[in-house]
């Protein structure tokens, strides 16, 4: 049986701020990668989305995921309507790449931190619209 997803309640301020933290984290995965470091500029792409996905189920369904497990996210996003959708499709690519790129000694190709900003920057893009409509 799966665990329940643990969730913490999302205000209208608390939607803009994930979503401006997204921002600031797709906005450095992008310096990072015009620098070469695609350790940085992958691990700052998934702290972009996770944060954009907060945005989004807080805007959609006043929660976010608080669980220890960030898959449970993934759950909350598809309850989201589309863009929770969209948002989830993203956020799925990107979770995987989390232990690797943050507690292995292993690099990461450049193609892999290319795609992870390109799927941070449209999980961004989804949140940023979304907490234009929350008042």
């Amino acid at each position: 049986m799966p665990r329940p997803v643990r969730t913490k309640p999302v205000s209208g301020p608390r939607v803009r701020a994930y979503a401006a933290k997204a921002q600031e984290y797709a906005d450095a995965a992008t310096d990072e990668l015009d620098a070469g470091r695609f350790i940085a500029a992958t691990s700052l792409s998934i702290h972009a989305g996770i944060n954009a996905a907060d945005a989004v189920c807080g805007a959609r369904l006043g929660q976010r995921a608080a669980g220890e497990d960030h898959d449970q996210v993934l759950a909350l996003l598809r309850e989201a309507g589309p863009d929770g959708v969209k948002v989830e499709r993203e956020l799925r690519r990107l979770l995987p790449l989390k232990t690797t790129t943050e507690y292995e000694p292993d690099d990461v190709a450049v193609g892999v931190a290319r795609k992870a900003v390109e799927r941070a920057t449209r999980c961004v893009t989804v949140a940023r619209a979304v907490a234009a409509t929350v008042s």
